[in-house]
């Protein structure tokens, strides 16, 4: 059997697909990897379904043992990346590159300087048992394969009829330090929320806090009040997707991520647009963030 060996997991390393969509009436959220872009591409450049079965690391700080002759990609957040082969020799590894481990190698992601999360991909997948038709990890849910460990050993899938591409390197930008601009909607219950309110969300320079995670991603900023006639209404549970921004009790918008409750109880004053949704995942805390309402479709 080839397989991947965990040697160091690091803050968090999650097991993902593009998720497990239209359970929902189920009570299970679609979840999946948070940044999909980072994740199509990383299974692109090795040959593999866009859909593949890939690894979702955060901060930097995984160490994977690699059997000699895989490929592999490493795609999202930008950081220090290398691999050490059979010999002992280090050298270092671009990112968004498909590159081939020639020995029984080690790969080292440093620590993460731009963005927050990496995509590593391999060809032929990781092999492990679906759950509800997928393989991705919910971990709100507690759906899926756990969070990694050390010495965790991840079997690889056969290899595609696709051969990797021959262009090995896509031009990519890393992800920003800078101001995060994300297209909104009104949510369905904007009207909860007073036109102070909503002048507030779509001029104010949010931050993202640290109290964020795949369930839901936090701004930090000023209050988002309701309207008098609202301020001590409960609001009777409803459906929730991806994107919602729910405003909680104390003012606060919290944007819904990957892994979000598929019911919720707070007000939704606006919705992050899909083509938006992948740089939530890249969000560092205290990042700024600015919303802007969507033209278009999308």
């Amino acid at each position: 059997m080839t397989a991947l060996r965990v040697l160091d997991a690091g803050a968090l390393t999650l097991v993902q697909d593009l998720g497990r969509p239209g359970l929902a009436a189920l009570g299970v959220s679609a979840s999946g990897a948070f940044d999909r872009t980072a994740h199509r591409l990383a299974n692109r450049l090795v040959g593999n379904d866009e859909g593949a079965v890939a690894l979702e690391h955060l901060l930097g700080g995984l160490r994977v043992a690699l059997p000699a002759g895989t490929w592999f990609a490493v795609t999202g957040a930008w950081g220090t990346l290398s691999l050490t082969d059979a010999a002992g020799v280090t050298r270092a590894v671009e990112p968004h590159t498909a590159v081939r481990a020639a020995t029984d190698a080690e790969l080292h992601l440093g620590p993460i300087a731009r963005g927050l999360r990496a995509t590593v991909a391999v060809r032929g997948g990781i092999a492990v048992p679906a759950q509800l038709g997928s393989c991705a990890r919910d971990t709100l849910a507690g759906v899926g394969p756990a969070p990694l460990a050390a010495d965790d050993v991840l079997p690889l899938g056969p290899a595609p009829a696709t051969p990797v591409p021959p262009a090995d390197l896509v031009p990519v930008d890393p992800p920003t330090d800078g101001v995060v601009e994300l297209a909104v909607r009104p949510g369905p219950r904007h009207d909860w929320f007073g036109p102070a309110a909503w002048h507030l969300l779509l001029t104010e320079e949010w931050r993202a806090s640290a109290r964020s995670d795949r369930t839901g991603v936090r701004f930090e900023g000023p209050v988002l009040a309701r309207t008098p006639e609202r301020a001590d209404v409960e609001l009777a549970s409803e459906g929730m997707l991806r994107g919602s921004i729910q405003v909680s009790p104390d003012g606060a918008p919290t944007v819904l991520g990957p892994d979000h409750p598929v019911t919720g109880g707070y007000p939704v004053i606006a919705v992050v647009v899909d083509a938006s949704l992948d740089l939530l995942a890249q969000l560092r805390p205290g990042q700024p963030v600015r919303l802007r309402l969507a033209t278009g479709r999308r």
